[in-house]
């Protein structure tokens, strides 16, 4: 999956801009100017989809990006994490089983799969191929 989501720019009364996010009604900012509004996004999504995990529910797929929609996604590691936590919810692995599977300790996987916890992005790769699962980074132009 990939963890970008489209996002609504709307002026409000001041002439700054509020961003929404129609996938995750959670992430909702706003910036002075356009990049403002999208760098606040980018945080804002971050935090809502980490909620997400924390309440141990199923993260949204994004929909179509359509015309006037911007795309945002959340930083590499939260992406990992992210699909880390999806692919260990789809296939019922507990943490032990995956510290077990990577000979590390649970509390190393807690944090592995925290998407509010600095990791190394090797390490999160490595969890992902111990699910059967691999990081793909795509860039495109912005």
């Amino acid at each position: 999956m990939i963890y970008a989501y489209p996002c609504n720019l709307t002026p409000d009364e001041d002439g700054a801009l509020v961003v929404t996010f129609p996938d995750v009604p959670e992430a909702i900012t706003g910036g002075k100017n356009r990049s403002q509004a999208l760098e606040m996004a980018e945080d804002s999504l971050a935090t809502a989809l980490a909620a997400y995990v924390h309440e141990k529910r199923e993260i949204p797929v994004p929909s179509a990006l359509v015309e006037g929609q911007e795309l945002v996604a959340v930083a590499t590691v939260v992406a990992a994490k992210l699909a880390l936590y999806s692919a260990m919810r789809a296939q019922r692995i507990t943490k032990v089983e995956l510290a077990g599977r990577l000979g590390i300790s649970e509390s190393a996987v807690r944090k592995l799969a925290n998407p509010d916890h600095r990791s190394h992005i090797t390490q999160v790769q490595k969890a992902l191929r111990a699910v059967g699962h691999s990081l793909v980074i795509e860039v495109i132009a912005a």
